[in-house]
């Protein structure tokens, strides 16, 4: 496989850098040294087959899984940092399986979202922002978020995450047990925001295809390593990586 590495990049001022990550679950080691970077306002992917240690990068980046190695943010080192101390920096997750409060209405799950700030204009504003973006928000803004269906769930999540106005948003598996007109239109979204906003996105998602197509760049795991990197069109281009991971 013979994809250009990440340092072949065109400049971007650097964002996120992460070295020699490594992390796992009790004595299970998941990943071994990884090593990618974001730069301000990139969109990158990272590709992997089930246990190739994507949803435990995206944990131990939001805080919620130890780890060694290095990561920093904006040259800011956020390792031992709690997950909302890495919030208030600027980086929000939206987990896998949605993660809602289930107990909470639609708003109260908005508002948590916001914990970390304190103006009280701001929220207001954003939280009538995201409520048009996905109106059925709006519609059941005061129902339980666990009686919600799944595609409803799922953009409370997103929402609930950018409540925070973070600079980069990681999405863990968006698309898992969606229908695809739900997924189409949060990808969508995604794209919005990071075309029009310059959020930074580093999102892991089996729809490959449909993530390639909002991707700068693209990182591909394998049992916890890095073992490619490149643009979208690279790996479109790649005979192996087409037939494992985009089917055709």
């Amino acid at each position: 496989m013979t994809l250009p590495t990440a340092e072949t990049r065109p400049t971007v001022e650097t964002l996120l850098t992460v070295e020699g990550l490594a992390a796992g679950y009790g004595q299970a080691r998941v990943l071994h040294g990884v090593d990618l970077e974001i730069g301000k306002g990139e969109a990158v992917v990272v590709l992997g087959a089930n246990g190739a240690g994507k949803t435990t990068t995206m944990r131990a980046l939001a805080g919620l899984l130890p780890y060694t190695g290095r990561v920093g943010f904006e040259g800011q080192a956020l390792g031992g940092l709690r997950p909302d101390a890495i919030v208030s920096r600027g980086v929000s997750l939206v987990p896998q399986g949605r993660g809602t409060f289930s107990h909470l209405t639609v708003l109260e799950n908005l508002h948590v979202g916001a914990a970390m700030r304190r103006d009280k204009d701001g929220i207001r504003e954003d939280v009538e922002r995201w409520c048009s973006v996905f109106p059925v928000l709006a519609e059941r803004s005061r129902q339980a978020a666990g009686t919600l269906s799944g595609g409803e769930q799922q953009m409370l999540a997103v929402a609930r995450a950018l409540m925070s106005r973070p600079r980069l948003l990681l999405c863990d598996e968006p698309s898992l047990g969606l229908a695809p007109r739900v997924v189409a239109g949060l990808f969508e979204v995604l794209a919005r925001v990071n075309r029009e906003e310059g959020v930074a996105l580093l999102i892991v998602e089996q729809n490959a295809e449909l993530a390639l197509s909002i991707a700068h760049r693209v990182y591909l795991l394998e049992v916890g390593r890095v073992v490619a990197s490149g643009t979208a069109d690279d790996f479109r281009g790649d005979e192996t990586i087409r037939r494992a991971y985009l089917g055709y």
